[in-house]
C-alpha cells in the first residue's frame, strides 16, 4: 500500500530554529580576551588549541588530526608547517607564531605526549584525536566567556579570523587564498564576503 502526504501532513524546515549563514571572525581585542582568560584558567592545552587554530586557519576537520610530528623537528615547534587537507585533497602551509610555539610546547610538556602523538588526543581515548564536535564546543565556550553569543560563532569564526585580517590589511586576495588552501579565488571571495564588506566600505565613504 502507498502512503502520500496530504496537506496537513506537518512539515518542518531543516533550518528552523538555526541559524544560517557566515560564522563571524573574531576581533583582535576578542582574541588577547580569550589568550588571557584561558591563561588566568591555566587551560594549558585550550590556549595551545586556540592559537594554533587562529594560525593555521584550518578545518576543523584537519586542525584535530594533527600529529607533533607533523609540526615538530628535532623536538622543537616549528615556525612553519604543512598538512593535507581532508576535504581537497591538497597540502597547504600556515605559519606558527612564536606564542603559539610557546602554548604547543607547553601543552606537550604538560601532557607528555610523544612525537607520533596526536597533538589534541581524546581524553577518555589518548589513541584518537578530539572530535570536530569536541573542538566546536570549546569555541563556544572560548566566545562564551568572554560575554560573546555562543549561537553566532563556530569552527569556521576561527578559521576566518586571521584570514580577514590579512585581508583587511593587504586587500591581498590571491595571498588570502593560498593561506585557507582554497582551489578557486571566487571560492575566497564568498568565503570572507569581501565583495559585501567592501561596496559597503566604498558607499560609506562617499557622502551626497
Amino acid at each position: 500500500m502507498y502512503h502520500s502526504l496530504t496537506a496537513s501532513t506537518p512539515h518542518t524546515p531543516w533550518n528552523k530554529g538555526k541559524l544560517i549563514g557566515q560564522r563571524p571572525p573574531l576581533k583582535k581585542q576578542e582574541i588577547w580576551s580569550i589568550r588571557v582568560r584561558l591563561q588566568l584558567s591555566k587551560k594549558v592545552r585550550d590556549l595551545a588549541l586556540f592559537n594554533l587554530a587562529i594560525d593555521s586557519k584550518l578545518r576543523g576537520c584537519d586542525l584535530v588530526k594533527i600529529r607533533i610530528r607533523d609540526i615538530s623537528t628535532g623536538g622543537s615547534i616549528n615556525s612553519r608547517a604543512m598538512v593535507m587537507q581532508q576535504k581537497t585533497h591538497q597540502p597547504v602551509q600556515f605559519e606558527i607564531t612564536e606564542q603559539t610555539r610557546i602554548a604547543i610546547q607547553n601543552w606537550i610538556n604538560q601532557s607528555g605526549l610523544k612525537f607520533e602523538s596526536y597533538l589534541f588526543p581524546n581524553r577518555c581515548q589518548n589513541s584518537i584525536h578530539i572530535s570536530t564536535r569536541q573542538y566546536a564546543r570549546l569555541v563556544k565556550n572560548w566566545v562564551k566567556m568572554i560575554g560573546l553569543d555562543p549561537s553566532l560563532y563556530g569552527t569556521h569564526s576561527m578559521r576566518r579570523t586571521k584570514a580577514t585580517l590579512i585581508y583587511k590589511q593587504t586587500k591581498n586576495l590571491r595571498a588570502v587564498q593560498l593561506l585557507l588552501g582554497h582551489t578557486k579565488l571566487e571560492s575566497t571571495v564568498r568565503y570572507l564576503g569581501v565583495e559585501v564588506d567592501d561596496a559597503l566600505e566604498m558607499s560609506e565613504s562617499i557622502e551626497i
